[in-house]
């Protein structure tokens, strides 16, 4: 009569014997990229979707699971995150720490909505901002 034995599988000096489910993503790749960038503009993937046009899905997918640039978008997302498509795309580089700031489209969008508003709006939101500014300045000058 025989048995039925299990015998563990031999190790292999190779390595494991199953391979990675999924590889880990290049930290340069189009898609990491594309979320710094997006991150860095101050969009969530659903305000950038709505801003360009497309569901957040879409968004989402090309920051994860694809190395390869959507070129029907890659014109609206660089508008959209105020950036040239080459620094989308890797061949230029970002900007670099010192460089000055460039206004997001996001923020322009919204001085010229805030401009067409009447004078007594636009004084309200000026109060609300000055307010914000001073007490962030008072909190990062109790910290330094």
């Amino acid at each position: 009569m025989h048995e039925n034995r299990l015998y563990p599988p031999k190790r292999s000096p190779i390595g494991p014997l199953s391979m990675p489910k999924q590889r880990s993503p290049q930290v340069d790749g189009f898609g990491a990229r594309l979320a710094a960038l997006r991150k860095e503009a101050g969009y969530t993937q659903q305000q950038l979707a709505d801003e360009i046009g497309v569901s957040r899905r879409v968004v989402a997918y090309y920051e994860g699971e694809t190395e390869h640039p959507p070129a029907s978008l890659l014109v609206d997302l660089a508008q959209a995150l105020g950036r040239s498509t080459d620094t989308l795309l890797g061949v230029s580089p970002t900007k670099k720490a010192g460089q000055t700031a460039t206004i997001s489209t996001r923020w322009e969008r919204r001085v010229r909505q805030i401009e067409r508003l009447d004078a007594r709006p636009k004084q309200q939101i000026m109060t609300f901002i000055d307010a914000i500014l001073i007490a962030e300045q008072a909190r990062h000058g109790a910290k330094g």
